[in-house]
């Protein structure tokens, strides 16, 4: 019988620390975007608060309006005091009346993660979806409860069994009752999302200036980019979060160029892009490299094992 030298177990016992590291999270999970097909998981279905990870979802509803509804986010719209309460944060700087552009709201919310121009945006749009058969409740539904309510059957629709919205930016702090999702719900989610050009292209910009006009005065912005990951690794996307409950979370999304398969006359193409959710994380930016490495590992041996794809393993 041969044993292995020494330095090769202590290899391996250092390989094994160094990818139990990469799990520090509380919940994670890495996913091929094409097939759905879960790579590695932990604790993927554990319900857990996400913070500004919400705003996925935010701008998918709002996305899905200007797609299917006619929405113009061309429009400009006027602050109203309701979007600074409770919001916990002001970076850029808005004031109640500032008149500003969906689009650039949109930018504001998914670029730089701002809670203002969540609430703002889902105030609109919400007041838009209420149509005349909900006419009669408008005194009780809001038109943030009528957005939260797409955003709640959006995730039913993608059948994210374990998630509930309660409001469009993720602010848990002093709310009730308490929104929850979970890594698998968020990687579904992120596959939906990523389908949409649109969606791809704002979540790309590391920097991004937005104008808005206040007191009859146009004023300028740089967004700057949460996703220190970003450009980095091949990784394109997507979203940050952060609340004193749900610790730090991140999801992003890496690509690489297309395998190009032949087989026999034909000629298979592979797109190749991965997603990773992490939760409850103490080093969010640190374990996301950790897990798109080890991720693409991991795909590429099942990529060379034949793509064979397992339906319990599936989203």
């Amino acid at each position: 019988m041969i044993f292995p030298r020494r330095s090769t177990v202590i290899a391996a016992a250092l390989l094994f620390g160094a990818l139990r590291s990469a799990s520090a999270a509380q919940a994670s999970i890495i996913v091929d975007a094409q097939t759905g097909f879960v790579l590695q998981e932990h604790e993927s279905k554990q319900k857990r608060q996400i913070g500004s990870l919400t705003k996925i979802a935010t701008a998918m509803v709002i996305l899905d309006w200007a797609e299917h509804r006619g929405g113009d986010l061309n429009q400009t719209v006027t602050m109203a005091p309701p979007a600074f309460v409770g919001t916990l944060e002001n970076n850029i700087g808005f004031q109640p009346g500032d008149e500003i552009a969906l689009r650039d709201l949109l930018y504001a919310a998914l670029v730089q993660s701002d809670n203002i121009a969540a609430y703002t945006l889902a105030s609109y749009v919400g007041s838009t979806i209420q149509g005349p058969a909900s006419a009669g409740q408008k005194s009780k539904l809001t038109a943030i409860d009528a957005f939260v309510t797409q955003m709640n059957a959006l995730a039913k629709q993608l059948k994210m069994e374990r998630t509930r919205f309660v409001n469009p930016h993720g602010v848990d702090q002093n709310v009730k009752p308490l929104p929850y999702s979970t890594a698998e719900d968020l990687a579904r989610l992120t596959r939906y999302a990523l389908n949409k050009a649109s969606f791809r292209f704002y979540i790309s910009q590391k920097e991004r200036q937005i104008s808005f006009r206040r007191g009859g005065k146009e004023q300028r912005y740089s967004l700057r980019n949460t996703n220190e990951l970003l450009g980095t690794q091949g990784i394109d996307g997507v979203k940050t979060g952060r609340t004193a409950r749900a610790g730090e979370c991140l999801v992003l999304s890496a690509v690489r160029e297309s395998e190009i398969v032949k087989q026999g006359q034909g000629v298979t193409i592979f797109p190749r892009r991965i997603i990773v959710v992490l939760l409850g994380s103490n080093s969010r930016f640190a374990e996301g490299a950790q897990l798109i490495g080890q991720g693409w590992q991991l795909y590429d041996q099942w990529a060379a094992g034949g793509r064979l794809v397992d339906s319990k393993k599936m989203l």
